[in-house]
């Protein structure tokens, strides 16, 4: 067939041909070394990475609805990214949770925490701790379930981050597992494989990986079973050493764990037995910390272990009492609460009273009296600290000049006071007033208030030793000019408590009653009441029962104390 083209025609289009043909194969190389170059890229690596990367796309992050982001099209994108071998793609897939983390606000799906597992057992430690970190995240708020995270096996991957030796892998990894301790039901997991890496970093030169390891042998002390593990592997001298920290976030997770230790007896010669009385000395120095939470804290560890006298001589020969004098000025109540609480361990023990008055501690208990925050649980372990200290050392000019006498007149009109507390007042007072000179002074400090209260509280029925007590106080008194002029006014409900003493069956109600009648009759005011009504009627019947077994026991003529006969 003869051509369409005219013969120019032909030879242009045939030399056209040729050129296309060499231009077009030089194009062909450069294209297929462009692809090779290319094919290197973390970008555009083998296929299944490249449909991984358009996974990307699929994932939806928090804006208002949290639930648009649980879907299936997610979690079948997370779950390649998190198993591919391309460490950017599964670096994607842990900031991704690490976002999440931030602004997650209900639970997380079940079906959304196994890929936090596969980027846990990544090769790649950033992958690793970025994941990490948005674990500690989502236990922090409670948007794992702790048993889950468990039962998927996470527990060994975060243990094995403790060897990376990466100063942040440590941290993430082990406030994970301190978190995950928290739970009950996951502290014997924890303690299988977990403690002898715990004890190791607790030991480290990095502040932040001891304070994560502090806080997580922390939260193992909180059942028996698992203090009696953490003791048995070694734990005590460690926790020690860590008192000594310049961390006081440790000295504080360390203390506090070796607080629930001492609560159990069987621990204490463990915690004891360090040498040269270490475990005092530390808590001593810790007790005059800055940092009064810490100090309130070694003051509560100590109490634990006072019930070993020869841990309270220790303390003795320490010099306990600065410390304690510094946390009872502290503004925070619950610190003054822990100094009260250990000094009155101290003062029930009478050879401490001696050392305890000599360094002025009337002074502060006075100045306490005087506090306007003063509750009720200060006021009445002052008390009981102020009746041991006076009851071991007879010391009248200390306690005048202490100021206690006006602060226990003070806190006896406290309002709302607890029954104990009032007790424990009316206990001291008592004590103080078997000394002349504090019974003079209080007769001549005494105010028409204070009169009223007490008259008050020995009429009331709801406690019988309160009652007692009050009406004992009263009856010390003397009966000058000026308080009889104090007490006349309530003659009608003095009478009315003393008629209940009367017909009390304990004789020591019944010997108060007639003692007070006794002496108030010196009174004539009172003798006019006396004399006339029901409680004249109950002197009578209370005369007439004692003339009777007077007469019985003449009956029965008791023998001498020598005698060996009960009759003869």
């Amino acid at each position: 067939m003869g051509s369409l083209f005219c013969e120019r025609c032909s030879r242009l289009l045939q030399c056209f041909t040729e050129r296309l043909r060499k231009v077009w194969t030089e194009f062909e190389l450069k294209i297929q070394e462009f692809f090779r170059e290319i094919a290197h890229c973390t970008c555009f690596g083998d296929a299944p990475d490249r449909r991984r990367a358009q996974d990307l796309s699929s994932l939806q992050l928090i804006h208002g609805d949290e639930i648009q982001i649980f879907n299936q099209r997610s979690l079948q994108a997370l779950d390649r990214l998190s198993v591919s071998q391309n460490a950017d793609l599964q670096m994607t897939a842990a900031i991704y949770y690490l976002y999440i983390s931030h602004n997650l606000k209900s639970p997380l799906p079940d079906a959304f925490i196994e890929p936090i597992m596969a980027l846990l057992l990544s090769p790649h430690l950033d992958v690793q701790k970025t994941i990490s970190f948005a674990l500690v995240n989502l236990l922090v708020k409670n948007n794992v379930c702790k048993a889950s995270v468990i039962e998927m096996g996470m527990l060994v991957p975060l243990l094995e981050l403790f060897q990376s030796g990466d100063p942040t892998a440590l941290c993430h990894s082990c406030a994970c597992v301190t978190l995950l301790a928290s739970s009950d039901s996951n502290r014997d997991a924890i303690l299988v494989d977990g403690i002898i890496p715990l004890l190791a970093l607790a030991k480290s030169y990095d502040p932040a990986v001891q304070e994560n390891a502090a806080w997580a042998l922390l939260q193992l002390t909180q059942s028996d079973w698992s203090t009696r593990i953490l003791c048995h592997a070694g734990a005590i001298p460690v926790l020690v050493l860590l008192l000594q920290s310049s961390n006081s976030e440790v000295q504080f997770y360390s203390c506090t764990a070796l607080c629930n230790i001492a609560a159990v007896q069987e621990h204490h010669p463990k915690l004891l037995n360090i040498g040269g009385h270490y475990l005092s000395k530390s808590l001593l120095t810790l007790m005059s910390s800055s940092v009064q939470k810490n100090s309130a804290q070694a003051c509560r560890c100590l109490l634990t272990l006072l019930k070993n006298v020869w841990v309270q001589e220790q303390i003795m020969e320490l010099n306990c009492v600065f410390p304690l004098k510094a946390l009872l000025r502290s503004l925070n109540s619950a610190w003054i609460d822990s100094a009260l609480a250990l000094l009155c361990q101290l003062s029930a023990h009478p050879p401490n009273c001696v050392i305890l008055m000599g360094e002025g501690l009337l002074r502060e208990f006075g100045d306490l009296l005087h506090h306007p925050r003063s509750n009720s649980f200060q006021i009445s372990q002052s008390c009981k600290i102020i009746t041991d200290l006076c009851s071991a050392c007879l010391d009248e000019q200390a306690v005048v000049e202490s100021r206690c006498l006006s602060g226990l007149l003070r806190v006896l009109l406290s309002p709302s006071l607890s029954d104990e507390a009032l007790l424990n007042i009316m206990m001291c007072l008592h004590r103080l007033m078997t000394w002349e000179g504090l019974k003079s002074k209080l007769s001549t400090s005494v105010m028409p208030q204070h009169v009223w209260k007490l008259v008050e509280l020995s009429g009331q029925t709801r406690n019988t030793r309160l009652s007692y007590h009050s009406a004992a106080v009263l009856h010390m008194f003397e009966l000058t000019d000026d308080f009889l002029q104090l007490l006349r006014p309530h003659y009608s409900a003095v009478s009315k408590y003393l008629l209940l003493f009367l017909k009390q069956k304990d004789v020591k109600f019944q010997q108060l009653g007639v003692a007070t009648i006794a002496k108030l009759k010196q009174d004539g005011e009172f003798l006019t009441m006396a004399t006339d009504g029901e409680l004249q009627a109950q002197l009578w019947n209370l005369h007439a029962q004692t003339e009777e077994m007077r007469q019985l026991l003449q009956m029965i003529q008791p023998p001498s104390p020598s005698s060996g006969s009960p009759f003869p």
